[in-house]
């Protein structure tokens, strides 16, 4: 797979860092850019041969992935919510429909599904009629909506089960997507989803599965985030001469990949302390240049702000607080500096 991770880096390097502060000026991804990552066979990334994709290995996902996040995090966080969707809709009902065209890059994939994996609240709700699911209920962070066809929905019922669920991508009466207004990646078309009797085929179904089994499952999904993070701290270090920096982003990439569920919060808010330590050297050492707008290291660090909080869990935040001096100034991991 190393030829798959060349092919990444050059994309970073040729195409995505040298147009990255005109993607962030404008406020929008070009659809072009993301045809490049299709056409590099980066969306089936996470698909089977089968059906037209790469069956990529997780290291070589999370190596794509920082690679992507040094050249423009923007694009690479567009990108990044498609790959959870082929691999969920391979072996399903859905797969002769959707794969191949998902894996090309022809059908595009979002994903709401942060809040569903909590107890309370739930976020979005399904109840079945028929032949039709009916969604109420919304989520706060739903990336890429001006650039992908559908978006892979979990919402939970009585039965205490999550559904997963292909929903198209397009508003409506009972759908509205609202845009976030964002101090970093505000060209990834982060919207907030709302549903109100929002009817889906049942057929869409892509799987259900207990809330308790999903749950369990997830603090072994956290790694391939802290790859945005790596990818930051990379950039920067190619942009300054920071030799230590370096030796701390390869130390902090071992922990990552060798830490399992238990680790991985501490290992995901070592690598978000990185990014936000790195991008300050990279500012002090750029000088007054870097408080100009559009300056990559004003960019980057604004881009390091975000990821401090990005796909966080109370594990990450609690360890990442404690890294950046909370015990000292008597802030605890269930408030903020507002007292939140």
């Amino acid at each position: 797979m190393s030829d798959i991770v060349a092919r990444a880096r050059a994309l970073a390097d040729d195409l995505l860092f040298p147009g990255a502060g005109g993607v962030d000026a404008a406020g929008a991804v070009p659809t072009a850019v993301l045809d490049a990552l299709a056409d590099a066979g980066l969306y089936g990334l996470t698909g089977p041969v089968a059906h037209g994709g790469l069956a990529a290995d997780p290291g070589t996902v999370h190596a794509v992935a920082e690679a992507l996040a040094g050249g423009d995090l923007s694009t690479a966080f567009v990108w990044l919510q498609h790959l959870t969707v082929p691999a969920m809709v391979a072996g399903s009902p859905l797969a002769e429909e959707y794969l191949s065209d998902l894996c090309a890059g022809r059908v595009r994939s979002g994903i709401a599904l942060l809040a569903a994996t909590r107890p309370q609240p739930v976020a979005i709700t399904a109840r079945r009629e028929g032949e039709v699911f009916v969604l109420d209920g919304g989520v706060p962070w739903v990336t890429g909506w001006d650039h992908v066809d559908v978006v892979l929905v979990a919402a939970r019922d009585d039965a205490d089960v999550v559904h997963f669920l292909l929903v198209d991508a397009v508003a409506g009466p009972t759908l509205e997507a609202v845009q976030q207004q964002l101090v970093a990646v505000q060209a990834s078309s982060t919207v907030e989803l709302r549903l109100q009797g929002h009817e889906v085929p049942a057929s869409r179904l892509v799987r259900s599965v207990p809330l308790a089994e999903w749950q369990a499952a997830d603090p072994g999904n956290l790694r391939t985030n802290g790859s945005l993070a790596l990818g930051l701290v990379g950039r920067c270090t190619r942009l300054a001469d920071l030799p230590g920096l370096a030796a701390d982003l390869t130390d902090t990439r071992a922990r990552l990949d060798a830490a399992g569920p238990a680790d991985l919060p501490g290992a995901r808010a070592e690598a978000a302390a990185l990014a936000h330590r790195a991008a300050g050297l990279l500012a002090v050492a750029t000088g007054s240049r870097s408080v100009s707008r559009g300056h990559p290291a004003e960019r980057l660090t604004r881009e390091a702000l975000f990821l401090l909080v990005f796909g966080s869990r109370p594990a990450i935040r609690a360890a990442l607080l404690d890294r950046l001096g909370a015990s000292r100034s008597g802030l605890g991991a269930g408030q903020d500096a507002a007292g939140r």
